[in-house]
């Protein structure tokens, strides 16, 4: 059995429809799990995420871990019923009206009290030593931040033969690219870094998407980014990025052209990216 089943069974799920035995019992795990003085600050943000948040936080809410952390989510604009569930599960939540992951990660950076910050994302389910892993690689001499690697969930559009070749293969170009550029491989529902420092870089707010990719830029000059491969610490998620190139061909296909163009580009350290007009905020 997947460490995600059980997760799994809520997810997509409407919250009205959910046993109450189990809303009970995460709601009163999120209880227990607050702490005035947390190592570590989980925040995640959400958009309309109605039908998948409490999958996040119930998976959250289960990790085995041995130290004080505390649990934070943004809800960033949502015109569903997320901040209602958000309220039912006695969750601590922040308002952040203005639309945009920057704004929205950035509210959470800004109310985080732990030593290390650990991201997530609203839609993705989380293994139970997710916040551990994370916390130790933090831990490490001379680490500023760590990012971890997440598979998609395979259904009747996406078989998991074919997320398996995909994932394998974007996998080993994270490889290649983490050796000079590891800001290009973070994402930020599988991201951390120590909170003090990250309040000198600040995430970009003026930017659609990228906005965890330049706080990892950021944070290189003060230290490592280190890649955490372990299975311990890899997440679940649905399609956004593969629904947006419109089929999973498309979208292996459109990023292998894109890494055939910047290979060589790969293997030379960078300080500053220019954007594009298309990603900036107007």
């Amino acid at each position: 059995m997947k460490w995600y089943t059980d997760y799994l069974s809520a997810y997509e799920k409407p919250y009205s429809e959910l046993p109450p035995p189990l809303t009970n019992r995460v709601k009163k795990r999120i209880r227990e799990l607050k702490h005035p003085n947390p190592l570590v600050s989980v925040v995640a943000i959400a958009h309309n995420e109605g039908n998948r948040i409490f999958s996040c936080l119930w998976s959250i809410c289960e990790n085995n871990c041995h130290f004080p952390i505390e649990i934070i989510v943004v809800n960033n604009h949502s015109t569903d019923n997320t901040e209602s569930i958000l309220k039912k599960l006695g969750v601590t939540y922040y308002n952040e009206e203005q639309k945009g992951p920057g704004f929205a990660r950035q509210c959470g950076l800004n109310h985080a009290k732990g030593k290390y910050c650990v991201c997530i994302d609203s839609d993705t389910m989380y293994p139970p030593l997710y916040i551990t892993t994370m916390t130790k690689a933090l831990q490490q001499k001379g680490v500023m931040a760590a990012y971890a690697l997440w598979s998609f969930l395979p259904d009747k559009h996406y078989s998991q033969t074919g997320l398996f070749f995909y994932e394998k293969l974007r996998d080993v170009y994270f490889n290649i690219q983490h050796l000079r550029r590891p800001e290009l491989n973070v994402r930020g529902m599988v991201f951390a870094f120590q909170t003090d420092t990250a309040h000198k870089v600040g995430f970009r707010t003026d930017i659609i998407r990228g906005e965890d990719g330049s706080l990892a830029l950021g944070l290189k000059k003060y230290g490592k980014i280190k890649f955490v491969r372990s299975r311990k610490a890899r997440a679940v998620t649905g399609y956004g990025t593969i629904s947006a190139d419109g089929s999973l061909f498309n979208s292996f296909w459109k990023r292998t052209v894109k890494g055939i163009n910047n290979f060589t580009s790969l293997f030379h350290y960078k300080e500053k990216y220019e954007d594009e007009d298309s990603n900036l905020i107007k």
